[in-house]
């Protein structure tokens, strides 16, 4: 019998095309020997849909199409099984039925922990990082601070609150001064390089900080490396046990990778893996790299062990991209940050490996069967009488009246 195998994608997130290239990458990759794989669909105003036409590309040309073929549906535990429930008409019927979700999201409300939440609430097994590590995954600050604890290679950084720059802009600015321009300004929760700027002059600083307040509550600044290589890794496992991918160098001609270095590339075509002719972005697949990257045994060796020690620190599981900064003159080399769900699943590093892109894709759900294991394993509740001891207290005695004031 086949693995009912639920998909998860879009959201209400800059990163909701991103998310839906991915997605659709991976379903025409899964096995489907194995898995029955059920897409659903979140929209930007967070409406949940299902259907085999979601796992067409052409199909998003017109999204007013997805009301009228697909089902909107809710996700929800009943009489011991995960369903899809119709939301509108006379019955509301049950749509699918799934045994595991698999989350292909990016970015804020649903990489960050949000989505893990709602599926770790309800009990149903899931691929990737649990809310922990979800949460720190997509947080710059809190990623940056737990790394800095374990000691790994970071440029300087500060962080601070939107709210503290509105108040005393002065204050955060001198707080920044303690950085050497060049500096780098970036929202602390989203991801493709969104809302990113460059600076090297207090003028330009300010308007960084502006057009990054408008993506996040929190922002984080950081120096520049010098004679920049970026570098990236990916790493596959959990707390228990760890693999590394091939490393590539990623080749912009920008001062940080783009948005349209990572997902428009140069230029357009057919998705690699998707059986349609739709002219699109390849995600991640049709950024410049050089893949394997060019670098010394030590390098390499460095590399992959700050990667696996970076992984572990943040608890995370699955299959993550790890970013890395070398100053290609003196060789040193800084962690820059982790992709805990990353565009194309990274899945271009693993091939250069001489691992396919199914095989990927079956252990990712293989761990997360394993994480589910583990985690159901753990005592989580006690049978407890303790609410009859409360019986008798009169200071909770009235409190039918108080209900019926709430009514």
């Amino acid at each position: 019998m086949k693995i009912k195998l639920g998909v998860i994608f879009g959201g209400e997130s800059v990163e909701h095309e991103v998310s839906i290239i991915s997605a659709i990458q991976a379903m025409n990759k899964i096995d489907q020997e194995k898995y029955e794989i059920i897409p659903i669909y979140i929209t930007k105003d967070r409406e949940w849909y299902t259907g085999d036409m979601l796992k067409d590309i052409e199909f998003y040309q017109d999204l007013s199409l997805i009301k009228r073929y697909t089902d909107n549906v809710v996700l929800y535990y009943r009489d011991g099984r995960y369903v899809l429930q119709k939301k509108n008409g006379l019955f509301k019927p049950v749509v699918k039925e799934i045994d595991i979700a698999f989350p292909i999201v990016h970015g804020t409300n649903v990489e960050d922990g949000v989505l893990q939440g709602y599926l770790q609430s309800i009990g149903i097994p899931f691929v990737g990082g649990n809310v922990y590590a979800s949460v720190v995954g997509q947080d710059k600050a809190f990623m940056k601070d737990i790394w800095k604890e374990a000691n790994l290679p970071m440029t300087n950084y500060v962080w601070f609150y939107d709210a503290d720059y509105k108040r005393d802009s002065e204050e955060v600015l001198k707080l920044v001064s303690k950085l050497k321009y060049p500096v780098i300004v970036k929202p602390a929760t989203t991801g493709s390089s969104v809302g990113i700027n460059v600076c090297d002059s207090d003028e330009s600083l300010i308007e960084a900080i502006d057009e990054a307040v408008q993506y996040d509550s929190k922002i984080v600044v950081e120096e520049v490396v010098p004679n920049l290589k970026e570098v990236n890794i990916a790493v596959m496992g959990n707390y228990e046990h760890q693999k590394v991918s091939e490393i590539e160098e990623v080749l912009s001609g920008n001062k940080f990778l783009t948005f349209n270095d990572k997902y428009i590339g140069g230029g357009k075509g057919k998705l690699k893996g998707m059986k349609t002719s739709a002219k699109t972005s390849k995600g991640m697949v049709s950024a410049n790299r050089k893949l394997p990257a060019d670098l010394s045994k030590e390098l390499r060796n460095e590399i992959e062990d700050v990667a696996i020690k970076a992984f572990k620190a943040l608890g995370t599981s699955g299959n993550s991209r790890i970013d890395f900064l070398i100053d290609s003159k003196t060789n040193k080399v800084y962690i820059n940050e982790i992709n805990s769900i990353p565009g194309s699943l990274a899945f271009y590093l693993w091939d250069a490996k001489g691992v396919d892109f199914t095989s990927v894709l079956d252990e990712m759900i293989n761990i997360g069967i394993k994480d589910y294991k583990k985690r159901t394993s753990k005592v989580h509740s006690f049978d407890s009488n303790i609410l009859q001891g409360f019986a008798a207290n009169s200071s909770l005695k009235g409190m039918k009246g108080i209900k019926g004031k709430l009514r």
